[in-house]
């Protein structure tokens, strides 16, 4: 893992320009290319966790072109899995916890407008998750991820570091999103992942 230094401000301006150039791109996706890329996701998950367990997995709901997920989950490997949806910890802010989920849960718009469960249902310790679904802006090929800025992935993440047992982190995407080593500037709080699933877009 490299040594993360604090970002210069050419860094800081670096990863902006990155973050809205990527986001633009993926909201133009028209809705076949986002429909066919999340039909390719649940067979490239598949072949990501091989024979790891996945009883219990974190995801999210597509936000603002962002791959989406659950054409994924009815894939075989992946039906029969318990799913967990993130939500705002009011306990800790700035840090997520993620509760059990099914379609029929009703959901509520949280400060940022994105859906999160609006029922108090059982939740599950980060450390006893299974695999946690990660959504990006960019990545690169050491694992490496951009998030849209709010930081709260990577917080939740480093509390990761002090358990004997951890979930595998997939970070999942468009091809495009995929950036070159050492082309995605990195801060001293980005949080690796263990691997990185795309799906093309055309």
């Amino acid at each position: 893992m490299p040594e993360q230094q604090p970002l210069s401000p050419a860094q800081r301006q670096q990863r902006q320009q990155l973050r809205r150039q990527l986001r633009q791109r993926r909201r133009q996706l028209t809705a076949g290319q986002r429909r066919r890329a999340s039909l390719r996701t649940g067979p490239a998950l598949a072949r990501a966790l091989q024979h790891r367990p996945a009883h219990h997995i974190a995801l999210y709901l597509a936000n603002e072109g962002e791959l989406d997920l659950m054409p994924a989950m009815s894939h075989p490997r992946l039906h029969h899995s318990s799913t967990y949806l993130p939500w705002l910890d009011p306990l800790r802010p700035g840090h997520l916890r993620f509760r059990l989920w099914q379609t029929r849960h009703p959901m509520r718009p949280n400060q940022y407008g994105i859906a999160e469960p609006a029922l108090l249902k059982r939740g599950r310790a980060l450390w006893a998750l299974d695999v946690i679904l990660l959504p990006a802006v960019a990545f690169d090929r050491a694992g490496y991820r951009m998030g849209m800025g709010g930081g709260y992935y990577d917080r939740t993440l480093a509390d990761l570091a002090r358990r004997p047992r951890r979930p595998r982190l997939l970070a999942v995407g468009y091809d495009f999103q995929c950036v070159e080593e050492g082309a995605l500037p990195l801060a001293p709080w980005d949080q690796p992942v263990d691997q990185i699933v795309t799906a093309g877009s055309e």
